[in-house]
């Protein structure tokens, strides 16, 4: 971009150089998370006291360190963990796999409080049918409690995909760094550049929390779920 550009350009800078990076980041870590809160749900409502103990550490311990030294940890601590992969591609891998981590703590609180908001008595009444307790929860529990944690879980996406801009610390271009970059080509539109991604940003959070975070709990109330 040689040329002095325009508000227009800024937006369609930022979008094209660092969108894609952010989408991937935002959609695995909260892929990951799921697949790792739920199991962590399970072990805390279900599980042995062993693995009540384990899940409750996991959480509090990766609650409680920030996003940015975790990236650190894999990125620059733990250089080899990603041996297989291209050498551009291994930063990549380490933030996917620390915001992975550090939202699966927080869904597994979601998910958790979720399994526990289903009446119990249903569990009981499955057991009485003749279903397992696996059956009963997969059939079951785990659908309304889906349900019930659709609210929260939009919440979580967003601290997700605001998360990911912590991975231009490790030099992906993502859409921070690229808002980055160009207030560095052009520092007298550092103000614009930094306004734009804010905007981009709260284009993809707020909409989101509106349209099912919202919707649903009030689809909810209507139902007799959930809170008030």
């Amino acid at each position: 971009m040689s040329n002095m550009p325009d508000l227009f350009d800024i937006f369609f800078y930022i979008i094209i150089q660092g969108l894609f990076n952010t989408l991937i980041l935002t959609a695995l870590g909260l892929l990951g998370g799921f697949l790792l809160g739920i199991t962590l749900a399970i072990m805390r409502v279900y599980g042995a006291k062993e693995l009540i103990w384990l899940s409750s550490g996991y959480e509090k311990l990766l609650r409680g360190i920030p996003i940015l030294i975790l990236i650190f940890i894999f990125a620059f601590g733990m250089p080899d963990l990603f041996w297989y992969l291209d050498l551009l591609d291994r930063p990549l891998a380490s933030v996917i796999l620390a915001l992975a981590l550090r939202s699966g703590a927080y869904q597994s609180q979601i998910f958790r409080g979720a399994i526990l908001s289903v009446n119990p008595g249903q569990m009981d009444a499955a057991r009485a049918l003749g279903m397992s307790k696996i059956q009963a929860f997969r059939s079951i529990i785990m659908p309304q409690a889906l349900r019930l944690a659709v609210p929260s879980w939009t919440n979580e996406y967003a601290v997700v995909i605001k998360d990911s801009s912590f991975a231009y610390a490790v030099g992906i271009v993502e859409m921070t760094k690229a808002a980055y970059d160009l207030g560095v080509g052009f520092t007298n539109l550092w103000a614009l550049s930094i306004g734009a991604v804010a905007i981009l940003y709260f284009l993809f959070t707020y909409p989101v929390a509106r349209l099912f975070g919202e919707r649903q709990t009030k689809k909810l109330k209507k139902l007799g779920m959930g809170g008030g």
